[in-house]
Parts: C-alpha cells; structure tokens; sequence
C-alpha cells in the first residue's frame, strides 16, 4: 500500500513541510506526501547538542547520525532539506519544564510538551514565515473533519499498537486544520517498513527511539542533577501513618508507584504514594493504597468540542502505555475538569496528562495537577 486518503490529498500547488527525524515513519511521510502531488520540503529540528545531555545520544531521536539520515531520504525523494535550529526554544519550552516538574514532586511527559511547543507551535510558525500550507509529522493518528460540527477531530491510528494521539491531546483547531499525518491509515509498523525498503530508504530497518531525547541513558535524576550543578538534600522514607522507615537520596529520584531502588530493608513490598515537598518526605504504602478513582485536570484542551457545562461519561486514560477507562468528566471551568473513574486507577500521578476519548475520537486533554 502506497496510497493513502489522509484528511487532504491530492492538492495542486499545495504546500508541504514534514519534520524529518532521521527514522522510518517520518520518511515514509515524506515520500507519501510528496506522492500525493505536494510541494514538499524536508526539514529536522536541532533541538540540543550532545554536551547538554552529557553523552552519546545514539538510541533517541534528533542525533547528528539522524540528521544524516534525514538528508540522504531528502535527497532520495528530491526534495529541498533544512535544518531549523530550535535549541533555545527546546530547552525553554521542554527541559526547564521537565526539571521543574520534577523538583516540583511531579511526573511529567517531555514528548507532550515537545509537540505542543516544539513541533506544533515553533514549527508551525516557521511553516508560516515559508509559506507552506501543511506541517507533516510521522506520527500515528488521524484527522478528520466533522461537518456537523465544523470541527477538526484527532482519531487514533487504525494501529492501536502503535496509536501516538495521546501524546498529541493539545493540538488546536488551527493546528489540526493544517496538518497531514499520513500513518493514520497504515495497517501495522510492518508495513511503513515495507514501503522504505522498497524505495531504498537507509533508514528501512532503523530501530525506534524509545528514551527521551536528552536522557538517553534513562537517568532523570542524573540528567537534572547535571543540569542544575546541584545535588539535591536527602530526606525521610515514611508510611501512611508517618512512621520512619528509613533516609531517600533526594526526591526527583522517585516517582509514584516505584516499588524497586528504594534502597530499604522493608517486612513487605511497598511503593511510593505520595511526595511530599515541602518536608522533603517520600511517602511508602501498599499496593491497595495506590488505587484512586478520583482527580482534577487543569490546562484542558477541548478538541471535539467546546467546553461543555455539563457532566459527560468519557473513556480516560492517565499514562501513555494505559487502556483508557470509563469515567465521570465533570467541568470545573473552560480549562480545567474533575475526573471520576467507575473503578479504581493505579498510580495516578501528578504531572501525567489525562486524555478522554469516545471510541476512537480523542475529546481532549490536560495535566492532572490533584490526586483526590
């Protein structure tokens, strides 16, 4: 299959960019959007160098050897290459953010605020100063256009193994109004795959990123450590009830839910639960006392619809690698819902974004800021 319908095709004289990261889905996208008649350029975003991240970047994406790879597809397929340097605006937007969030007691997810700050909205603005049409990117998901409504809906991939719209939960309506992503449709990875080789593509059989970037070695506390030239104080395990049980190594070094490295001599299996930051305090329980049902959202995108006044029954998901589950949505503002899962949830985490779905239609989604 070398074809697809994406939400606009076969458009003269219309204008492409596709962000190129040196791997296969990407340069599938290049070379299917340029088959599809687009005036297409390729472009990869430099986001840091191997200083900042202190070592070899080899395993994530935006390496100087993805650049390379980037180019030689480019070249391949014909089209004009660039690279756009985005460095200052990545480590504003994305790594303060992360290191703050952290020292802050949260989890956050960098590839989010990636593609809302990053991809679709500096790369977006670039698109605009060149004067292209379309931003394109190799992510799996789908866009569609609700005339009923007049709104432009984000759906999952028809691979659900590999669907990415949670990550992309915050993308406008101006935004979905000009962007293609053309693995939507695909059946299976296998066959992005297919299609590389049998153009020649160098980056055919290239293994997928699987870390954040500017921590590829998995290390976050080490990364921020690095990053702030700083260590950060010691501080008390305790149980539920507040009982000592023993000295943590700093708080960014643990998140909700983490059971391993806890360094403690424990009667039983017990997991981080809470984070206290103003006392500097890890709290410890049981695996039961991790299960919650109820939560508050705040920076909401709503891209089904408007925000709506009244309760809602919505399926909802609170990490990337989680089935979504039926729950009570409950406005509080235009920005901001209460959640009410019918059963429930594991390890809700401050800092992991919520994204609400209707079948395959992603309603919206925002940063879960209280654990209730």
């Amino acid at each position: 299959m070398d074809q697809i319908t994406p939400l606009i095709c076969n458009k003269e004289n219309k204008k492409a960019m596709i962000a190129m990261s040196g791997g296969v889905d990407s340069s599938v996208s290049a070379y299917l959007v340029k088959n599809m008649g687009y005036e297409t350029i390729g472009v990869t975003m430099k986001l840091y160098d191997n200083e900042m991240i202190g070592g070899n970047a080899c395993n994530t994406c935006c390496s100087l050897d993805d650049v390379e790879d980037a180019r030689n597809v480019a070249n391949k397929l014909g089209i004009k290459y660039y690279v756009f340097n985005f460095e200052d605006d990545f480590e504003r937007e994305v790594i303060e953010r992360f290191v703050k969030a952290y020292e802050e007691g949260m989890t956050p997810n960098p590839c989010i605020d990636c593609n809302r700050y990053i991809k679709f909205r500096r790369l977006f603005q670039r698109a605009k100063e060149l004067g292209q049409d379309y931003v394109v990117t190799g992510h799996y998901a789908r866009v569609r256009f609700d005339e009923e409504t007049g709104r432009y809906l984000l759906l999952k991939a028809v691979d659900k193994k590999k669907d990415q719209s949670y990550v992309l939960y915050s993308i406008t309506q101006e935004q979905l109004a000009h962007t293609i992503f053309p693995l939507g449709e695909m059946e299976d990875k296998e066959e992005v795959r297919r299609i590389a080789e049998k153009h020649g593509f160098i980056n055919a059989r290239k293994r997928d990123s699987q870390d954040i970037c500017f921590v590829p070695d998995g290390d976050y506390a080490g990364f921020i450590s690095r990053y702030r030239g700083m260590n950060y104080p010691y501080g008390e395990f305790v149980d539920m009830d507040g009982k000592l049980l023993g000295e943590h190594k700093g708080i960014i070094n643990y998140t909700i839910g983490q059971r391993k490295g806890l360094g403690l001599a424990l009667k039983e299996p017990m997991y981080v639960c809470e984070k206290n930051i103003t006392d500097n305090k890890v709290i410890l329980g049981r695996n039961e006392d991790l299960f919650k049902k109820e939560f508050e959202v705040f920076d909401f995108n709503w891209i089904a619809c408007e925000p709506p006044s009244d309760e809602i029954t919505l399926f909802v998901k609170v990490r990337y690698s989680q089935k979504e589950n039926k729950a009570r949505v409950i406005p509080i503002s235009d920005s901001r819902v209460r959640v009410i899962f019918d059963e429930p949830q594991r390890a809700i985490t401050v800092g992991q974004s919520a994204v609400m779905y209707d079948g395959d239609i992603v309603y919206g989604g925002g940063v879960i800021c209280k654990v209730l």
